[in-house]
């Protein structure tokens, strides 16, 4: 029977690749949540609501 250190040696690539998929998910995913709070708040990005439509900052 193989050992995990042989295995996660043996087959890297394959370990390695979705891990670093999924980190780099999880990265972007608090990047956007943490540039959602200055959305609408910047001279570039400035604009009239419409009626009744929510600010996207809290």
């Amino acid at each position: 029977m193989m050992n995990f250190i042989t295995l996660a040696r043996d087959h890297w690539a394959a370990i390695l690749v979705p891990i670093g998929f999924v980190m780099g998910w999880y990265f972007d995913k608090q990047e956007d949540q943490k540039l959602t709070a200055f959305r609408n708040k910047s001279l570039l990005f400035r604009r009239e609501l419409k009626p009744g439509e929510e600010v996207t900052w809290k």
